[in-house]
């Protein structure tokens, strides 16, 4: 079993200003961006298991469980392609 990174941050969404492919209400993983934070961007993974540059203003930080950060975090999570 891959070890959790006990790094890995998430965030609720907030407010989407208009990207569709964000959901308000809705816990999203963060990527280690470097420079982006700065910058004001958050580089998160989205509904498609692709990572994009967001505002960090759409987002909150929140603080969670560790089985909770094991499940979000392993590759099960990703969302799978709706029929």
């Amino acid at each position: 079993m891959k070890a959790v990174n006990e790094q890995s941050r998430f965030v609720l969404c907030i407010r989407n200003n208009g990207a569709e492919d964000l959901e308000p209400r809705k816990v999203y993983q963060v990527l280690d961006g470097g420079a982006d934070d700065q910058e004001g961007l958050i580089r998160i993974i989205e509904e498609s298991g692709e990572d994009y540059l967001y505002p960090a203003e759409y987002f909150v930080a929140v603080k969670l469980p560790p089985a909770a950060v094991r499940e979000l975090s392993s590759p099960a999570a990703t969302p799978k392609p709706r029929r």
